[in-house]
């Protein structure tokens, strides 16, 4: 189907209410049966996909007919993917002929092209066997009901700030694999004979939205933080917060792929210390930031734009040092040492102040102590290119520990020694303790009275956001 069909099919479905959208889709019964069926399989299931006990052949290969079946009933729904559901099916009933071994499904894979489609509201069934990050390292049979988000204002910044591989989507309903924290849809996640290149990357930036609007709400009360009217509307408006974090993600996705990179930016086949995926995650979100306050103040942004720039400057403070800094465990929890730099940058150079019990910003002054943040780890960048590995990582941990204190037992705060320094560098990584720079007194004091909530936001979605 074209794109121009597809432009009026949703048109037709009163894009911009989900409600409407979903049209009793997620009610769906061979929805229903295709949940049901995916989930008895992932019962039978081993860590790689495959299913090694013959004798739950015949019980798999029942739940295989059935999800078979459920997606032939869904497909007329779905026009636009005709070919990947088609090579679903194949692939599905090619996993059952061969013995149920570990599955792959590159040919399906393959035919699923969202990043072709980015039209508001158009939905997707997504069915294969992966693992969901942030949820479970196991290649089980997942499936997803999804829906795009592409409002005209972010087409009109795509025009600029070129992603095509970027996909924002929400969740309209899913198995158990995504009743967790993961917020992304990535094609790397699923059982392939064979790594290809991949063309898309979702991200559900409803779960984002609606977790920063809980979190934020319960931490704002908790530091007697005064928002902005602005910011505060953030809280109150799950589709304005939705379409903030799209621009966010827009931005920050495309940031891996440019700049003075003296690496891979996406550290694929890297062991690096911990600290090196914090500044790189960091340096993405305060580029958006940077690029955020550009936006703001240009005359030739649409309003649109404008409004959500202001939006995204908020979005990545507060879900930096709120969320960010606390969720998570101690062991080389990368994204909780960005929100930690982040928060003592700001506090170091005067914007931030924990003051009487009650967290203030200098909201005129924080744009250009952000982005002074971003410009430092550019130069740290910029100045590696010419450096060895590991020279460039001594300065990356100079850079931080000169913000952050380190661990008090840390051997790469005392020096590492000769020894280590002339050796290979998993020597130099392996020194890296796993919480290399401990929680502030501020943090420790947060976490605890964030905990339950912070707990309570895995498996949101937007609409169940209070």
């Amino acid at each position: 189907m074209s794109i121009s069909v597809e432009k009026t099919h949703v048109a037709n479905a009163l894009v911009g209410e989900p409600e409407v959208l979903e049209d009793g889709l997620a009610q769906h019964p061979s929805w229903l049966d295709l949940k049901v069926a995916a989930t008895s399989l992932q019962g039978l299931q081993s860590q790689d996909g495959s299913i090694a006990d013959a004798s739950r052949h015949a019980d798999a290969a029942a739940s295989v007919s059935r999800i078979t079946a459920a997606v032939t009933d869904l497909a007329p729904r779905f026009t636009h993917d005709a070919t990947y559901l088609d090579a679903l099916i194949v692939d599905f009933d090619r996993w059952a002929s061969d013995g149920f071994g570990v599955p792959d499904f590159y040919d399906s894979l393959m035919a699923f092209q969202p990043q072709q489609h980015r039209v508001n509201g158009l939905r997707h069934l997504v069915v294969f066997p992966m693992y969901t990050q942030n949820g479970s390292a196991n290649r089980l049979v997942e499936a997803v009901l999804i829906e795009v988000i592409w409002p005209e204002f972010i087409g009109e910044l795509e025009a600029g700030y070129t992603n095509k591989l970027f996909v924002p989507i929400r969740f309209l309903d899913f198995t158990p694999g995504y009743d967790t924290n993961s917020a992304v849809l990535f094609p790397e996640t699923v059982a392939m004979r064979e790594i290809p290149t991949f063309t898309w990357g979702a991200i559900f930036a409803d779960r984002e939205a609606a977790r920063f609007r809980r979190v934020v709400r319960a931490a704002a009360e908790i530091t007697r933080l005064e928002l902005p009217k602005d910011a505060a509307l953030l809280l109150d408006d799950q589709h304005l917060t939705e379409e903030t974090f799209v621009m966010w993600d827009l931005i920050h996705d495309r940031t891996h792929m440019r700049g003075d990179l003296p690496f891979d930016p996406f550290m694929i086949k890297q062991r690096m210390p911990f600290f090196l995926y914090s500044l790189e995650e960091l340096r993405c979100d305060l580029t958006a930031f940077r690029e955020s306050v550009t936006i703001e103040r240009s005359e030739l942004a649409s309003p649109d734009a404008r409004q959500h720039a202001k939006l995204v400057q908020y979005a990545v403070i507060f879900d930096r040092i709120f969320r960010f800094a606390i969720t998570g465990n101690r062991v080389r929890n990368y994204d909780g040492l960005g929100g930690q730099l982040l928060f003592a940058w700001m506090h170091q150079h005067g914007v931030l102040h924990w003051t009487d019990t009650r967290l203030t910003f200098d909201w005129d002054a924080v744009p250009e102590v952000v982005i002074a943040l971003g410009a430092q780890i550019d130069e740290l960048y910029w100045a590696s290119i010419d450096r060895p590995k590991k020279a460039h990582w001594l300065a990356a941990y100079e850079m931080i520990s000169k913000t952050l204190t380190p661990n008090p037992a840390s051997t790469w705060a005392r020096g590492l020694p000769l020894e280590v320094l002339a050796g290979s560098p998993k020597g130099y990584t392996d020194q890296v303790l796993d919480d290399e720079f401990p929680l502030s007194m501020f943090f420790e004091a947060l976490e605890k009275k964030m905990r339950t909530v912070i707990d309570s936001t895995a498996g949101i979605t937007g609409s169940a956001v209070d």
